[in-house]
């Protein structure tokens, strides 16, 4: 209906960002479709030319260059959910369905904290607006749960781990790299008063979610930690674990 969120969604931010930098995720299109999004029965070309000169909106409706904080945060946030999509596709497998699943949600929640971070707290931002892109604290109780049950399965850590134990494992890896570097980009913006404090907590939390994910798919692919040990260390020059 006319004036819903979703319809203002799209009149405020698809019309700008379809393109290049998307507040609320990547949308991919396949060269055998058309370079229209059909979006509740509304059409939006992918290309809009609005950003030729270097600039963005946010979804308060200000512009800003591509090269603001915002959208530095923005990027690694897409690059983040790009690469855990790309982890799913290695988890088809009956015994790991479960981690794709939560993977798939964390992408939905990646979406929900990349329009938190494109609607700055300021008070000429519509209240509305902040209020429909809050980071709620049950996401991060919810990572907590995922962890602490992924947990239960794993030995105890008494040295430093190096990314290794299978592809799905050295991929998660990666993507816990990419979330710190988003957490950086998003701490930044807090201590401007740009986001809130549960953003920060959220990207925290989802980033020992990833470690812990990838040393639970190395249990779960059979496979084997491998040890950090320093130049010093007699085992330094050995596969031992």
């Amino acid at each position: 209906p006319r004036g819903s969120w979703s319809r203002n969604l799209c009149n405020n931010m698809l019309r700008s960002h379809l393109q290049r930098t998307l507040l609320f995720g990547a949308v991919s299109l396949s060269r055998k479709m058309s370079p229209l999004l059909v979006m509740q029965g509304m059409r939006y070309k992918v290309y809009t030319r609005t950003g030729d000169k270097g600039t963005s909106s946010l979804y308060s409706g200000e512009r800003r260059r591509k090269d603001d904080p915002v959208f530095e945060a923005l990027g690694d946030l897409d690059e983040l959910n790009a690469n855990i999509g790309l982890i799913r596709e290695y988890l088809k497998d009956p015994s790991k369905s479960k981690l794709e699943k939560q993977l798939e949600l964390v992408q939905s929640r990646l979406m929900d904290v990349g329009g938190h971070i494109a609607t700055p707290r300021m008070e000429q931002v519509s209240q509305v607006k902040i209020k429909r892109t809050q980071v709620d604290p049950a996401w991060i109780t919810m990572l907590e749960s995922w962890i602490d049950e992924m947990d239960l399965s794993l030995k105890p850590l008494t040295r430093f781990i190096l990314p290794s134990g299978g592809v799905p494992a050295t991929l998660l890896h990666v993507s816990r790299t990419i979330c710190r570097r988003a957490e950086r980009k998003v701490v930044a913006l807090a201590s401007e008063g740009g986001v809130d404090e549960n953003a920060v907590k959220f990207m925290n939390r989802l980033s020992d979610f990833l470690f812990t994910a990838a040393r639970y798919s190395t249990v779960v692919d059979g496979r084997t930690e491998t040890s950090y040990y320093p130049a010093f260390h007699p085992e330094s020059n050995s596969s031992s674990s």
